[in-house]
């Protein structure tokens, strides 16, 4: 399946996170984009826990130090580099990774394979 662009790369703040609808032709996915400098990270919104979305507002999925993705329903929090669930009911849990690349200044999505 060919990659679906999400959004521009510039609208995800260094630093930051944005949330976005992926539409599949097979599938609506909400995800998470977190952004490094120039490495981006995206996941599947939705919590192993209990599979609730992790925003807390929309498209902010950030600890108050903006270190680690924190789940809105039970404070478990993840690495934002692999989603690895290190505090929390989840612990030990991941979030379901979705393949992005960068290029031509947009992100693009590949959908996760099941």
């Amino acid at each position: 399946m060919t990659a679906l662009r999400l959004c521009n790369f510039d609208d995800v703040p260094d630093g930051g996170s944005a949330g976005f609808v992926a539409e599949f032709p097979d599938r609506k996915l909400g995800v998470m984009v977190l952004r490094r400098g120039a490495d981006v990270f995206v996941y599947e919104n939705m919590c192993p826990h209990i599979g609730m979305p992790l925003d807390f507002k929309p498209g902010q999925f950030l600890d108050v130090e903006r270190k680690h993705i924190i789940c809105s329903t039970h404070g478990a929090l993840f690495h934002i580099e692999d989603g690895r669930c290190f505090s929390g009911p989840c612990r030990g849990d991941r979030l379901t990774r979705i393949n992005a690349e960068v290029r031509d200044g947009g992100l693009y999505v590949h959908p996760p394979v099941p």
